[in-house]
């Protein structure tokens, strides 16, 4: 996820929108050159020529995670000593980071219908509202299909890790909400926020997957996406207490993204010392300390 300079106003695209801009900008000089009709910019930045490609990642993308994570849980579910639960957990987490790597300079690497809701309502986020029903059309489709994939591949194993609840559907519902505001708490960070480290995005979302789904595994089954939680009940033909994996992740992603809007400094009110990351500071106290240390020895 590319990292922008300066917050950006209203009206112009997140930093997972850039590459479109630019290649928009590009083409429309080039028509420019060629004195060739093209469409409006503003048309042309709604649809960027990149988004099939990002349709295309983000089916891609959840086809992967639901694969491995269902995959992982489902022999888990069977055999915990093929897979222990905490391999399972794990493996949901590595998953994400590995996605976020690999498509998210391409799509953003959503892979959650609720994670793009919150980045197309989120003041920060700033994901067109347009392209909102492509990503989610995308991710149930990536989530279904792989779940039909696991289905043939473990038979005879047809619980294809269904999340539903080991208690009340209520100690679920309030589990899903805090686990998933705490993935898209640090996403908002990580992917919107220009002091945040973005080479680190990667590694804090899908650690933070890792985490609650440690967590919220005994409780709620730790879906936190409606995607991951679909396909499967499809596949599986389980659909005990669904509502509470769609509307669980929506709250979740929701509060998340707004309660880091609410907290994040704005631009005018922090020193240029502040706007550094912490570990941009740390690395810049270090070199001063070299610096003071070879003065000295010198």
């Amino acid at each position: 996820m590319a990292e922008l300079i300066t917050y950006p106003p209203r009206n112009s695209f997140s930093s997972n929108e850039i590459h479109d801009i630019e290649t928009v900008q590009n083409t429309i000089a080039m028509d420019s050159d060629n004195h060739s009709y093209h469409l409006p910019k503003t048309f042309t930045l709604t649809f960027p020529p990149f988004l099939l490609r990002k349709i295309v990642s983000e089916m891609i993308a959840t086809f992967l995670l639901v694969f491995v994570t269902c995959g992982a849980a489902a022999l888990s579910g069977s055999d915990d000593a093929r897979v222990s639960q905490l391999g399972a957990s794990m493996a949901g987490g590595l998953v994400v980071t590995v996605m976020i790597y690999s498509v998210g300079h391409i799509s953003g690497a959503h892979m959650n219908p609720a994670v793009t809701l919150a980045f197309a309502v989120s003041k920060h986020g700033q994901f067109p509202w347009i392209q909102v029903p492509f990503y989610w059309l995308a991710q149930i489709s990536g989530a279904t299909v792989s779940s039909f994939v696991l289905k043939a591949m473990l038979n005879p194993i047809t619980n294809l890790g269904t999340t539903t609840p080991s208690g009340t559907s209520l100690q679920a519902l309030i589990m899903e909400v805090v686990v998933t505001f705490c993935m898209m708490f640090v996403a908002s960070a990580v992917a919107t926020d220009t002091r945040a480290v973005g080479e680190l995005a990667g590694l804090a979302v899908g650690s933070s997957v890792c985490i609650t789904s440690i967590l919220a595994g005994p409780v709620s089954g730790g879906s936190m996406n409606p995607a991951r939680t679909l396909g499967p009940a499809l596949a599986s033909r389980r659909f005990n207490s669904l509502w509470v994996y769609f509307l669980g992740p929506v709250i979740g992603t929701l509060s998340g993204a707004f309660s880091y809007n609410f907290i994040r400094l704005d631009k005018s009110l922090i020193s240029e010392s502040q706007r550094m990351s912490s570990f941009q500071l740390r690395r810049l106290k270090n070199k001063e300390v070299a610096n003071l240390n070879a003065s000295d020895i010198s």
